[in-house]
């Protein structure tokens, strides 16, 4: 929804090459072109979904994990429920829950949420500590793992929130079900733990953010193996580091959501641009390791939704979050998704349109 922390940062892009260590580009990483266009079937599926209001009508986050059955399971944050009336709006009452799944099997989509069909609950349901917003997951040991922050209020006002902590909870591959819910590293301030997820080398990376308000970092962590709950190690400037208090900022000017995935044999970094407040530009940032560091900063996307200018012609529409959908492939190139939202909540319950993932082809 619009109380969503997640585009309202202004930052310089700035790579700490030399302090992270260069790998064979060094810091100044020569930067291929990208050229992306609509993903119109995707998109025009989601939205055809949505519109039916038999379930999940909108919702911010767009991960995805693909089960070793051929479901993808597309992991969603604040979410809408049906029904969508026919002037293309949605009840004020319509059902809202902070997570749930939408799973894919072919062309068709299915909504999971907790509680009931008449009384819906999120999956991870809030508790007396705060809500939970989804971050990215994975296959885990016979399980779907998935990350999560946990918000707390802090006042009355729509914007009086604050992070808590992470968590990861493991869900049931054949029902998806929660299993269990175990607390992950939070003890820095702000550095949160579930931007992106990667398998390599025996190893787990976990990309992080530290929201620093109008500044926004990324850090990266490790654990052995493919297990989240096991011991993580943090990069630091020149290494890796049992002590939690020793992450590194790692570059500047990263959303809270991205991903880092493999490209044409380089590591490409896709964020929005927080270099502007509420910029619509999606980019990305290449290494010759995961472990960066990232530079040659490359345009990817600037989201025509968004802005006075924009397809809606609102100035309070705006686009953020992107990232990339490895294990989807589309059109000789890779799938990335970017969320929109209104900073008026009324927008989102005039028109359902605004408050949906759109897809991209990136070549």
């Amino acid at each position: 929804m619009v109380r969503r922390r997640t585009a309202l940062a202004a930052a310089v892009a700035a790579p700490l090459g030399a302090a992270f260590g260069a790998g064979r580009g060094g810091s100044a990483v020569a930067a291929p072109s990208l050229h992306a266009s609509r993903d119109v079937a995707r998109t025009a599926l989601f939205g055809r979904y949505a519109d039916s209001g038999v379930g999940w009508t909108g919702a911010d986050s767009t991960y995805s994990v693909r089960l070793p059955d051929g479901r993808v399971v597309w992991i969603f944050s604040d979410t809408f429920l049906g029904p969508v009336e026919p002037d293309g709006s949605r009840p004020k009452d319509a059902p809202f829950l902070n997570n749930s799944f939408v799973v894919q099997r072919g062309p068709r989509l299915s909504t999971v949420h907790g509680g009931t069909a008449d009384a819906p609950a999120a999956l991870l349901p809030p508790d007396a500590d705060g809500w939970y917003w989804a971050g990215a997951g994975m296959l885990g040991d016979g399980t779907l793992d998935v990350t999560y922050h946990q918000f707390h209020r802090t006042g009355d006002g729509p914007l009086d929130f604050a992070w808590r902590r992470d968590v990861l909870a493991r869900f049931d591959l054949r029902t998806l079900a929660v299993r269990d819910v175990t607390p992950l590293p939070s003890a820095v301030p702000n550095v949160q733990s579930a931007s992106w997820l990667t398998r390599l080398g025996g190893y787990t990376l976990i990309y992080r953010v530290e929201d620093a308000g109008p500044d926004k970092y990324l850090h990266l962590a490790r654990v052995r193996g493919g297990d989240l709950r096991g011991r993580w190690e943090y990069r630091t400037a020149t290494g890796w580091s049992r002590d939690e208090t020793a992450s590194a900022r790692l570059l500047r000017g990263v959303s809270n959501e991205y991903s880092v995935t493999r490209v044409a044999g380089r590591w490409l970094l896709v964020t929005q641009d927080t270099t502007e407040l509420l910029g619509p530009h999606l980019v990305g940032y290449w290494a010759d390791s995961p472990l960066g560091p990232f530079g040659g900063k490359t345009p990817i996307w600037t989201a025509p939704e968004a802005g006075a200018d924009g397809s809606y012609r609102n100035a309070n529409v705006y686009a953020y979050n992107p990232h990339a959908h490895p294990e989807l492939a589309g059109g000789g190139g890779f799938v990335v998704s970017y969320n929109v939202n209104s900073l008026d909540t009324d927008d989102v319950y005039e028109d359902v349109t605004i408050y949906r993932p759109r897809f991209l082809i990136v070549r």
